[in-house]
Formats: C-alpha cells, sequence, structure tokens
C-alpha cells in the first residue's frame, strides 16, 4: 500500500497485465504522500485527505483488490504464499516486496506520552494534535533530514525548538563537516537552540506520565513538553525471515530488482546493486520508491533475457524555512567535496562530491536550476575536473 507498492501496481497494468491483482496495506489509509507529512500536514496547512496519492476515481482503475489494515507476517516461497495477520494466506504468480521502513525508537522512551516519531499519516496527526495542545517547548532528537523538517516546521509554528544531534553537525554524516555546518547555521538563523556533539541519556515523564524533560550525555537536561525522534529507520524485513529471501539492511536483489524468482523489491526496503556507481545501494526516497516500484513492476512481467538494469541517479529534496535542499547521486563524508557555486557561509551553494576521479553526486541548498545540472552531470559519469568546470561556468 506504500507509493513504491503503487508505483509496480500501476506499471504492471500499464504493461497489459489483466489478471487479479491484490494490494495489502498494514495502514487503513489508502497510499498517500509522506514528504508533506513533516510540512504541510504537520503545520496544519493541509488536511489530511489533500496527501492522498491518487483520486479514487484512479485507484478504481487499477481494479485492484485493496486489503488494507492488514499486515504481512510471513512468506513461503515454495508455496508461492503470503501469510497476513489473522492467518490469512494469498496464494501468487508475482509478489512485490514494498514493505518500506520503520522509524527507530529511543530506547527507554516507550510509553511516554508526548513523544513521537513521525513516519505515518497518523504520527504526522498525533503529532500535530500534541502540538496543538501543547503550545511549549519541542526537543527534536537527531539533526538528519527528518528532524530538520519538524524542526523548521515546529518554528513556523512560532514554537521553541531544542535539536539534540550527537554528531559534530546536521547531516554531517551523509554531506561531511563543512557543508553539515551551513545546515547547523541555518537552523540557528531561525532560532533553534542546537546542541551538537551530544547524545541522549534519556527521557523523563512528569506525574502525568507526559514527557518532562529530556537527558543529555555529561548530566544536562532539556526541558521538553514534546519529543520528536529522528534516529533513522530499519527496513521492514521481520516479516520474511526464514522465507529464503536474502536480507541485509533490507531485501537483496540484483541490479533489475529481482530477488527470487517471481518476487521483486522496490523503495525503502529493497537493497541492488546499481551498475552506474558500482556499488549496492539502499534508497530511502520519495524519488526512488517512484522510479523502482515502476521497475520492479515490469520486471515482474518481463523475461530474464528481458529484463533491464535498474541504475538511476538517487534524487531526494528538503524544504527547510526558506530553503530548498537537494541531493543528486551519492554523496558522502568519506568523498571529495568541493563548493562550486554560492557559498556556505550565505547557506546558498552547491556542493560537488567525487569518487576516484568522477563525479558521484551534489548537495545544492538554495540554487535548485545548479543542483539538476550536476545530476545529469552524474548521469554521463563526468570526469570530476570537467564537472568542476562546467558548474563553475
Amino acid at each position: 500500500g506504500s507509493l513504491a507498492g503503487l508505483s509496480a501496481a500501476e506499471a504492471v497494468r500499464r504493461a497489459g497485465f489483466d489478471g487479479r491483482l491484490t494490494i495489502v496495506g498494514d495502514e487503513p489509509h489508502q497510499p498517500y504522500d509522506r514528504p508533506p507529512l513533516s510540512k504541510q500536514v504537520l503545520a496544519g496547512e493541509w488536511a489530511p485527505e489533500r496527501a492522498a496519492l491518487r483520486s479514487g476515481e484512479r485507484l478504481a482503475g487499477l481494479d485492484a483488490e485493496w486489503l488494507l489494515g492488514r499486515r504481512a507476517t510471513g512468506l513461503d516461497l515454495g508455496a508461492r504464499t503470503v501469510t497476513l495477520d489473522g492467518g490469512k494466506a494469498l496464494g501468487f504468480d508475482g509478489l512485490v516486496v514494498a514493505t518500506g521502513a520503520a522509524p527507530r525508537p529511543l530506547p527507554g522512551a516507550e510509553g511516554i506520552g508526548g513523544v513521537h516519531v513521525l513516519r505515518t499519516l497518523d504520527d504526522a496527526l498525533a503529532l500535530r494534535a500534541d502540538l496543538d495542545a501543547t503550545p511549549d517547548r519541542v526537543v527534536v532528537v537527531g539533526a538528519g533530514f527528518i528532524g530538520g523538517e519538524v524542526a523548521a516546521t515546529c518554528r513556523g509554528r512560532g514554537l521553541e525548538v531544542t535539536m539534540v544531534e550527537p554528531l559534530a553537525a546536521p547531516l554531517a554524516r551523509v554531506t561531511g563537516h563543512a557543508v553539515g555546518g551551513a545546515a547547523a547555521e541555518l537552523h540557528r538563523a531561525n532560532g533553534v537552540d542546537l546542541r551538537l556533539g551530544v547524545g541522549v541519556e534519556g527521557v523523563d515523564a512528569g506525574a502525568d506520565g507526559r514527557v518532562a524533560r529530556v537527558r543529555l550525555a555529561g548530566g544536562s537536561s532539556v526541558e521538553a513538553a514534546v519529543v520528536v525522534v529522528g534516529i533513522g529507520v530499519v527496513p521492514a524485513t521481520g516479516w520474511l525471515e526464514g522465507s529464503g529471501l536474502t536480507l541485509g539492511d533490507g531485501v537483496v536483489c540484483d541490479e533489475t530488482c529481482l530477488a527470487a524468482p517471481g518476487v521483486v523489491a522496490a523503495g525503502d526496503v529493497a537493497r541492488w546493486p546499481n551498475r552506474l556507481f558500482g556499488e549496492v545501494m539502499r534508497v530511502e526516497h520519495w524519488d526512488n520508491a517512484v522510479q523502482q516500484g515502476a521497475a520492479a513492476g515490469t520486471r515482474l512481467l518481463a523475461g530474464d533475457g528481458e529484463a533491464e538494469p535498474f541504475a538511476p541517479v538517487p534524487y531526494f529534496w528538503s524544504d527547510q524555512y526558506d530553503r530548498k535542499i537537494q541531493s543528486v547521486g551519492r554523496i558522502g563524508a568519506d568523498l571529495t567535496v568541493e563548493v562550486v557555486a554560492g557559498s556556505l557561509e550565505a547557506m546558498e551553494f552547491v556542493a560537488l562530491y567525487g569518487r576516484d576521479g568522477t563525479v558521484v553526486g551534489a548537495l545544492g541548498m538554495g540554487l535548485p536550476a545548479h543542483a539538476m545540472r550536476a545530476r545529469k552531470l552524474i548521469a554521463a559519469s563526468t570526469p570530476w575536473a570537467e564537472a568542476l568546470t562546467t558548474l563553475r561556468g
């Protein structure tokens, strides 16, 4: 029932498949868009139904059986069945695994009111209700993309925000410290109390069972009425243990998204070799869910000799405050990085990332046209020096 699953279902119908199509989703909602959850929905600017990915008419055109609010609990490759909660078994000729990922919880915070993760529509609505009722300090644990978006939205609502991050800069693990430093200044410029290089020891509840403070490493603490935890996600593969599929930070596939005969995977849960970059990757972003879902659905109907490798340039964006942050290709703290447009100090720039003499990624803040130019250079495996010259020119 996810974006990747919907994209796969639409792809098999476009390719001419007219057989029985069943879509299982563990949430009660029809497929919806996740990026607005941390922004427009959380801000109260959008009603929940506006996040729907397709109209009822378009969904009806899929001629699919929808099993919503049902969770897959097991896969039997030999019997070609998927078991659902409650024991129902669904037979299949072709299977798309698009179960996504689940947020990592904050240890010790279980059962404390006011502590939230943000992954689903219901998560967003629960957090929004808490923010509406509790106009006090918000603590965001984790300064990654989801944490940054939540902090920006909360500041837009006029709330006091403290962001806690164990690394020396936001996004430092994926962007490097210099680029991450620009993200830090963006948050500070918008009034966020940024606590870097410090971990969270635990969360204390008040007499009412709701969060009262967050304890930090070193003995200090921050008062909190609401805590939002954004410390990464884990691929949702627990239901596939013992199934015979290869699991390792996701469902391991070949370069065509095939995980086993008649079984493909797509979206946040899929891990596959991308020949464009010469590495095995798992990508957690919207654009990849759309593209890989379509590729996986098409792969189910293709013979082995007709299957094409899935080798995209990953693309991701994040809207924070008045800036659009865009990531294309592969970025990382261990790569060569150089700013080719704008400046980090102005919080408006494009940085290129290179490996072995080739441009492999770019991150832009506030310069969307430059970032899209970089995407074309990455797709062409442009030599590093040539990419620098082209974007600087």
